[in-house]
């Protein structure tokens, strides 16, 4: 069997080809990597109106029975016990030595149970991880029958209200059971690009209906693997498998706010997740000597995942994990990991690309404003 014919395909497969994306292999799926308008202009067009992502590569998991928040926290650094029923939340997958399995996003949906998305390329030993260290009191459903999409960009919330215009009264991380055009979908008000939109769980047997009501709308485009790399970045979001891994802890990747307050050392409930004693010891004695930064050119040469970073004398000091030139932001932007003595704002640093020395200054991330509605 070959690669391509052993790829798997996404509900919008056929609609993608019908509407002439370029087609890559990613986490084992058949994806768009871009449309006929070209990764910049998509790019663009998301941050000034909206852009339609497929994101159904995705693992979509329902979790019910008996005290699945508490099972929960045995596995993520979060508060899960005391999130509002309607709210998602960040959280991270960590391992027994304090590293990061996954990121992922869990949502309380009451009585009905909690709704998880994880990464792609993680998804089936996500899925393996939970089912090991949950109890089996929980169960854990795959949602095989269901596509994920993302609306994202200043247009959305006024797109998505013409198919129901109860979407627009929700905010940031808020996660609802709606309607669209009489279709029962998951949409939660979040997404992956620094911009205002939503993510949108729909039945796959709807699936192409629903994003062609939407790529309907004059404000709407596809928009394809490429830019959403781009966007994301320039928000300043962690991809995973590069710039966070296994090896990485949430310190070392600038993701202390990903520990809530209440699992901390002098919160209601510190510890009792896989990894706590590495990660709480490092918040303790701020001992990790790595530190995932953000990064400006000051040319606009991009520097991608790969490049070394060097100090002024020559020593090699880090590694960039993501890096592009930024439509919005005009620069070339990059995020990466360098010895905590780098890692202060304005720090000047220097990647190797084919044997340069290109310049970089250690910044504040996000790199373009982000505009999520918090009502």
């Amino acid at each position: 069997m070959t690669e391509q014919t052993a790829l798997l395909t996404t509900p919008l497969n056929d609609l993608h080809i019908e509407l002439g994306a370029r087609m890559v292999p990613f986490a084992g799926y058949s994806m768009p990597v871009q449309y006929p308008l070209g990764v910049k202009q998509e790019h663009l067009h998301t941050r000034a109106a909206a852009g339609l992502f497929d994101v159904s590569h995705m693992g979509q998991l329902w979790l019910t029975g008996d005290n699945v928040a508490a099972e929960l926290e045995k596995l993520l650094p979060i508060d899960v016990i005391d999130l509002p029923v309607g709210k998602q939340r960040y959280a991270l997958l960590t391992s027994p030595e304090g590293g990061i399995l996954d990121d992922l996003m869990v949502t309380n949906y009451g009585d009905a149970g909690y709704y998880m998305v994880v990464n792609a390329a993680c998804k089936t030993q996500d899925i393996a991880h939970l089912r090991q260290h949950l109890s089996a009191s929980v169960q854990l459903e795959v949602l095989e029958d269901r596509a994920l999409v993302a609306l994202q960009g200043p247009k959305a919330a006024e797109v998505l209200s013409r198919l129901n215009p109860d979407v627009a009264s929700m905010v940031f991380m808020d996660n609802q059971k709606i309607k669209l055009d009489g279709v029962d979908c998951y949409v939660s008000r979040s997404g992956y690009t620094g911009e205002d939109g939503y993510e949108i769980s729909i039945p796959n047997s709807d699936a192409v209906r629903l994003c062609r009501l939407m790529l309907n709308e004059s404000e709407v485009e596809f928009i394809g693997l490429g830019a959403r790399d781009s966007l994301r970045l320039e928000a300043g979001l962690c991809l995973y498998g590069h710039d966070m891994n296994a090896t990485t802890t949430p310190l070392e990747a600038s993701l202390i706010w990903a520990i809530s307050k209440a699992r901390r050392a002098d919160g209601e409930r510190p510890g009792g997740f896989l990894g706590a004693t590495v990660i709480l010891d490092q918040i303790a004695n701020k001992s990790w000597t790595r530190k995932r930064v953000g990064l400006k050119g000051q040319g606009r040469a991009p520097v991608r995942e790969g490049a070394e970073l060097f100090d002024a004398e020559g020593n090699k000091i880090g590694v960039v994990t993501s890096g592009t030139f930024g439509p919005s932001a005009e620069a070339a932007v990059a995020m990466g990991y360098v010895l905590t003595p780098h890692s202060a704002l304005e720090t000047e640093v220097f990647a190797d690309v084919r044997g340069k020395k290109l310049p970089m200054t250690v910044s504040a991330m996000p790199f373009v404003p982000q505009r999520y509605y918090r009502g």
